[in-house]
């Protein structure tokens, strides 16, 4: 019987591992998740989702507070088309995020960092270009393209010299976004290095809309390799969503696909970004905890737990400190919910406003408070120790991986038990 370690996913001049572990933003899949996948020789993501957010957490630097403190004037206006990212700083912030990252890396594996084309960032274009030109700058291994279709994506790095060496990649979730993305492409004679296809059981935004479940990853893929085979070509296809076991796993590795990636048993690793406390919600959450809802600003359905706090908050939208998802011309699907609930209940105390279609994603995201998940969180009970005040132990991710990559006959290891001391 077969187990994930009798494949290896070739990328370039490497022999990996084929296990992927996913870009779980924001600063959810940490520096130090994505090492230790590398230094098992797999790939581990980091995200680059709020970057200076992120960079201010681990690096004490002042990104969010500045930049707050610039626009500080403007955060009681609905106008939201001044708060402009400076270009500048975010190279900076990108940079030191991604290349203490790489100066740590130990092991064969390799890091790649997950870039999503829907943070806006109020100048979709040149914020993009900035965040994967500084992340090439900082030595990343590679950059996978999500979270749109990335239409102009490979233009805005074109002449990088990294553009060529560089694992470039992209998340797909039908033969169609994937025929559209290589067709705008062709021009730049520069191939994709490797295909995620994402099905409709992955954690947070899905590339499907809310009738994902009559989607299947196996028949997508199967789609998207009859038509590669046709164009004659030969990119690796990772598949991702709703892998819980290593059984999973050769399951798709057996019928073609290159690798797997994986994310939501992460969440419950000890390396992992939640902390301990949302982790334990995570663990604790049965199947109706989870729904796929549509209250993110950026018009994608999300699946999440139905306890975020999150969910119906009425927050301040907190533009002026972060505004990743502001468009071109300084809009954000939750700052119109947020003005019309404030309209619809005149004279309604600020910290009583309730907002139930859509949610301040930045704000919540950096507190932790948007818990994303797989289809199959509820599972993650069955893959640790219940302990005697009723928590759930917590895992390493070396454990989870390796329990990938060894695991058969949809078994899971279990860890040892913590002895008290």
């Amino acid at each position: 019987m077969k187990c994930v370690d009798d494949f290896r996913l070739k990328l370039g001049n490497k022999e990996l591992v084929p296990i992927v572990v996913g870009g779980m933003g924001v600063n959810i899949s940490t520096a130090e998740l994505a090492l230790e996948a590398a230094r098992l020789g797999g790939i581990g993501h980091i995200s680059d989702a709020m970057i200076q957010d992120v960079a201010d957490k681990r690096f004490n630097t002042t990104f969010v507070k500045d930049k707050t403190k610039f626009y500080k004037l403007n955060i009681p206006k609905t106008d939201k088309s001044i708060v402009q990212f400076d270009l500048g700083l975010v190279a900076e912030a990108t940079e030191l995020h991604v290349a203490a990252t790489m100066a740590a890396k130990r092991g064969d594996g390799m890091i790649f960092v997950n870039c999503m084309e829907k943070l806006t960032m109020n100048a979709p274009r040149e914020t993009l270009r900035v965040r994967m030109a500084s992340a090439l700058d900082a030595g990343i291994d590679g950059i996978t393209l999500s979270a749109g279709l990335h239409l102009g994506s490979f233009a805005l790095i074109e002449d990088h010299p990294r553009f060529r060496d560089a694992q470039l990649g992209i998340i797909v979730s039908s033969v169609r976004a994937l025929q559209i993305f290589l067709k705008k492409n062709a021009k730049h004679d520069r191939l994709p290095d490797f295909i995620v296809v994402e099905g409709p059981l992955a954690g947070g935004h899905l590339g499907f809309g809310m009738d994902w479940a009559q989607y299947d990853l196996a028949t997508i893929i199967a789609d998207i390799r009859q038509y590669l085979e046709a164009e004659h070509l030969t990119i690796p296809l990772i598949a991702a969503g709703g892998i819980f076991t290593g059984t999973d796993a050769v399951g798709f590795l057996e019928n073609g696909s290159a690798a797997i990636q994986v994310a939501t048993r992460f969440t419950a690793a000890s390396e992992c970004g939640l902390p301990d406390s949302v982790k334990q919600e995570y663990l604790k959450a049965s199947e109706e905890d989870i729904e796929v809802n549509t209250i993110s600003p950026t018009g994608y359905p999300m699946r999440m737990l139905k306890s975020s706090p999150s969910i119906g908050s009425g927050i301040r939208p907190g533009c002026e400190s972060y505004g990743y998802l502001l468009d071109s011309k300084g809009n954000c699907a939750y700052i119109t919910a947020y003005n019309r609930e404030l309209a619809l209940h005149p004279g309604i105390s600020l910290k009583n406003v309730s907002v139930p279609d859509k949610t301040c994603l930045c704000t919540h995201m950096s507190n932790f408070n948007c818990w994303t998940c797989g289809q199959y969180a509820y599972r993650l009970k069955d893959t640790t120790l219940r302990q005697a005040d009723g928590s759930y132990q917590i895992l390493s991710a070396e454990h989870i991986f390796k329990d990938y990559q060894f695991s058969v006959d949809n078994k899971i290891a279990l860890p040892a038990p913590l002895t008290s001391s």
